[in-house]
């Protein structure tokens, strides 16, 4: 099984979750929200889950072997960090010119006397 596509949906700068990934295998399968986390030093992936009844979580699509989860651990990160390259001069803009409030048209006063009820 080849892995022919990720794409990182999106970025996240604070917190553990850095980022939300999806992946084609073999042009055919998609696997979406792999979650890229940092912790203890180091990077890893999480393979989408559901919550079971008993507030446990459940895997919905993982690999089978430890090989192939190396492997795809390893492309997961590389595009991740990639992505965050590429981010990285957007983010700097965002953070050097505030984010300026829409105007609004004002509206006139209204006395008591004028108030809907």
């Amino acid at each position: 099984m080849q892995i022919t596509d990720i794409k990182v949906r999106k970025l996240f700068q604070n917190g553990p979750m850095k980022a939300i990934v999806s992946v084609t295998f073999d042009g055919q399968l998609a696997v979406h929200d792999i979650k890229v986390i940092f912790a203890r030093d180091k990077f890893f992936i999480v393979m989408p889950s559901r919550k079971n009844p008993d507030e446990t979580y459940r895997d919905i699509a993982h690999p089978i072997n430890a090989s192939f989860r190396r492997t795809l651990e390893e492309a997961v990160i590389s595009a991740y960090e990639t992505a965050l390259a590429e981010a990285e001069p957007e983010m700097e803009d965002a953070k050097a010119e505030p984010i300026a409030e829409p105007e609004q048209p004002e509206q006139p006063e209204q006395t008591p006397e004028e108030t809907p009820v």
